[in-house]
Formats: C-alpha cells, sequence, structure tokens
C-alpha cells in the first residue's frame, strides 16, 4: 500500500485530508509539528510527503524540506498552505530554496488533492 506522511499543525485539515487519501486506498501517518515529520519519516519511509508551510515556526515546512533534501530524501514533496492567500504572493517550486515537487493552495479541493497525489506518484 502507498504511504503519505502528512505534516500540518492543524487538526481539522489533518482529518479533511486524511479522510480523502484514505478513500482512495492511501495509508496515511500524520505529524503535526516539524519534528514530529522527522520522527516519521524515519519510521513510517513514506511514498510522498505532504507538507505545511507554516506550523510551530512560519518557516517550518520550508526549513524541513530543505533539511530532507540535503539529507538525501528524494521522495515527492507537496506543500499545502494558505500563505499565498495571506500574503497575496504566488509560491511555486524552486529547488534551492523550496525544493518541493508541486504546491497547492489551501483550502485545497478533494478532487485537486487526488490528482496532484497521483501525478506524483505516477
Amino acid at each position: 500500500m502507498t504511504r503519505i506522511l502528512l505534516v500540518d499543525d492543524d487538526p481539522d485539515v489533518i482529518e479533511a485530508t486524511r479522510m480523502v487519501l484514505e478513500k482512495q486506498g492511501y495509508e496515511v501517518a500524520v505529524g503535526y509539528s516539524r519534528q514530529e515529520g522527522l520522527d516519521a519519516i524515519a519510521k513510517q519511509e513514506p511514498d510522498l510527503l505532504l507538507l505545511d508551510v507554516m506550523m510551530e515556526q512560519p518557516d517550518d515546512g520550508i526549513a524541513m524540506a530543505q533539511q530532507l533534501r540535503r539529507s538525501g530524501f528524494t521522495k515527492p514533496i507537496l506543500m499545502l498552505s494558505s500563505i499565498g492567500k495571506v500574503t497575496d504572493m504566488e509560491f511555486g517550486k524552486v529547488d534551492d530554496i523550496l525544493p518541493v515537487n508541486a504546491f497547492i493552495d489551501k483550502p485545497v479541493q478533494p478532487d485537486v488533492l487526488v490528482a496532484q497525489v497521483k501525478k506524483l506518484l505516477g
């Protein structure tokens, strides 16, 4: 079964996203902070990481993605965030600064999420 790790500090986002993905047949593990996410990656070895930008610190997700890539993590990372709506700026993949495979603005529509997950998992 394909394993997805969802790291977000919002329990409502976690539960809604988990329900959508589990309905599609994915196994979903969660972390509510950067550290919980890093710990879960070591234990779970996910096939895909869904990562929020802002958690305990405003850049936790970005820092986590950078740290993972520097350490050799090659699985796809899908960044989820409402930061674009708040700042009115568009964010996207930038290899050095934001080393993710795709970026989706929150609130995420279930069909958009599923389509992007399927695309990243090939």
